[in-house]
């Protein structure tokens, strides 16, 4: 990682980043807090983070358009936007404005998927291919870093200052992202490339992402690892109150050590890439969730402490492989549209998920889930470890060539070979001519002059 640091530009991004991540990071929850807090329904609450990840559906547009513009300039606009749609948020009052904070939230969800697909693009045209693992890696790191503490320090924030100040917080985090990333060198530009109709623009993506061998299996594999991961959403909370008998506040100390596992992951994650290639750093990730959700069927903190931390790790292993593998394998003119298409594709199992464990934990033991999470991990594991010949490692080296030129074995000249009345022998041994060749010694003038002697 430090390879990647040592780069300006990228250091530049970095900074830029950190404010943007920062911002979300403290956003998120609070936004579910003030509704709580505006009509005291747990319901009504829950439904924010549903209109955070609704504007999913529209990844597939998102991606066109991000595609169909240079890549800095708009990264900068989508900044600047993201910070006036904060704006709204100050004229919220009491319950009857509770449909502003949805607005927004939806918005909100929409700037997400518009800023990780013009994101993976600025990556992809700044960094060369060797190092894509590494900026991954680094943005990774950092983000479950601030999963650490950002939204704990939202809601204290929110409760300090109230949501008026929060989203006057919000607002800076994004324009300071837009003012670091315009110092940034502009990029040489790509020639443009052929438009097609805009339908056909539309599905490019998808169909990439279907037609890519190592990308199709890479999201089959997540795809299935995410249908059960979000189990685990609600799983926790049962295991906290039926397994361990605490309060559901110790799950806030499971998620810090989970987030300490991020951290370890996201470190890690840039050589796994280069021993194991993307698809295999992506298997590691998702099976690494077997065994964390398997040793969360038994009611033991110790085992406990050791399943979140190993389930911490398991994420940005598999956030680095896809992102990875996504950039290495898409021409830069489809990488919106297909880092779009993805987040598409692998966010939608992930919420079905989250509402299929929020309703089973309430009729089947968290125990019997926990179990059918870690079967259903592993298998997806298993089916991402057999493809992980479809993508090197890329720290894989080329075949050294020899360090002595290899020579061919002296001949005998032509003349000797003549009066003897045969060819000379070939440099591997055969005793017979090659009557194919036109050289002297190997079927040319020889072997005439050998016929003319047997006759």
């Amino acid at each position: 990682m430090r390879t990647i640091l040592r780069r300006p530009d990228f250091r530049l991004l970095f900074g830029g980043l950190l404010a943007s991540m920062t911002a979300e990071s403290i956003l998120l929850l609070a936004l579910a807090i003030w509704v709580k807090d505006l009509t005291g329904s747990n319901g009504l609450a829950g439904a924010t983070i549903f209109a955070v990840i609704a504007p999913m559906t529209l990844a597939p547009l998102v991606g066109w358009v991000v595609d169909r513009h240079p890549r800095r300039p708009f990264f900068v606009a989508a900044n600047v936007l993201t910070a006036a749609l904060l704006a709204p948020l100050f004229t919220v009052r009491d319950a009857g404005d509770v449909w502003v904070v949805y607005l927004v939230a939806a918005l909100y969800g929409l700037s997400s998927i518009t800023l990780g697909a013009a994101l993976s693009g600025l990556i992809r045209e700044m960094v060369p291919v060797e190092l894509l693992a590494d900026a991954n890696g680094v943005l990774q790191t950092v983000r479950q870093g601030i999963r650490l503490v950002g939204p704990l320090v939202g809601a204290a924030l929110y409760a300090a200052l109230g949501g008026w100040a929060l989203a006057g917080i919000g607002m800076v985090g994004f324009l300071t992202a837009a003012a670091v990333v315009t110092a940034l060198p502009t990029p040489q530009q790509l020639p443009p490339a052929v438009r097609l109709r805009w339908p056909a623009e539309l599905g490019a993506g998808l169909r990439h992402l279907a037609g890519e061998p190592a990308l199709r299996r890479a999201l089959l594999g997540y795809g299935l690892g995410s249908l059960v991961m979000g189990f685990s959403e609600s799983l926790i909370f049962a295991y906290v109150d039926q397994g361990l008998n605490r309060d559901a506040a110790f799950v806030g100390v499971l998620v810090t050590v989970q987030g300490v596992g991020g951290l370890l992951g996201g470190l890690c994650s840039p050589t796994l890439v280069r021993r194991l290639g993307e698809v295999g750093t992506l298997a590691a990730g998702v099976a690494f969730f077997s065994p964390a959700a398997l040793a969360l069927a038994f009611p033991d903190l110790r085992l406990g402490f050791a399943a979140v931390l190993l389930a911490g790790v398991s994420l940005p292993l598999t956030m680095v492989g896809l992102h990875t593998l996504i950039q290495r394998r898409t021409p830069p003119s489809l990488v919106g549209r297909v880092a779009a298409a993805t987040q598409a594709v692998v966010s939608g199992p992930q919420a079905i998920s989250i509402g299929a464990g929020a309703l089973l934990v309430g009729f089947l033991d968290y125990r019997l889930l926990f179990a059918l999470v870690g079967v259903a991990t592993l298998a997806a594991g298993s089916y991402l470890w057999r493809g992980r010949h479809l993508s090197a490692p890329t720290g894989a080296r080329p075949p050294i060539p020899p360090t002595r030129p290899t020579l061919p074995a002296p001949r005998r000249p032509v003349e000797d070979a003549d009066r003897q009345g045969f060819s000379a022998p070939t440099d591997r041994g055969h005793p017979f001519p090659n009557t194919t060749s036109g050289r002297p010694g190997w079927g040319g003038r020889s072997s005439r002059m050998n016929r003319q002697i047997r006759r």
